[in-house]
């Protein structure tokens, strides 16, 4: 396998993490996040089965996973709620 399709490879895996991330929290036997805070000074926990909230704390390095957040990110913006069917089936599309 070329450079271009490894690159190419693991952007997809960064963004499939992020969707099997919430894929869990999904449907009425979701499970729940606990989130914990990486400030120095702020060592806050919360707990969640929230799609958005999950997202909107997760910091994401790779590029296809901040596509990802971003599209779940205007879901919410537009319609309220979705963010983790978007991202589910945004993961489910690159797997394929």
């Amino acid at each position: 396998i070329d450079k271009g399709e490894n690159a190419r490879l693991s952007s997809f895996v960064g963004a499939i993490a992020i969707a099997d991330l919430v894929k869990t929290t999904l449907g009425p036997k979701g499970l729940d996040k606990i989130l914990q805070k990486v400030d120095p000074h702020d060592q806050s926990i919360s707990v969640t089965n929230d799609g958005a909230t999950i997202l909107r704390s997760v910091h994401v390095d790779n590029a296809a996973a901040k596509v990802l957040v971003d599209i779940a990110r205007v879901e919410d913006d537009e319609v309220g709620d979705g963010t983790t069917s978007v991202a589910v089936l945004c993961g489910e599309l690159l797997r394929e």
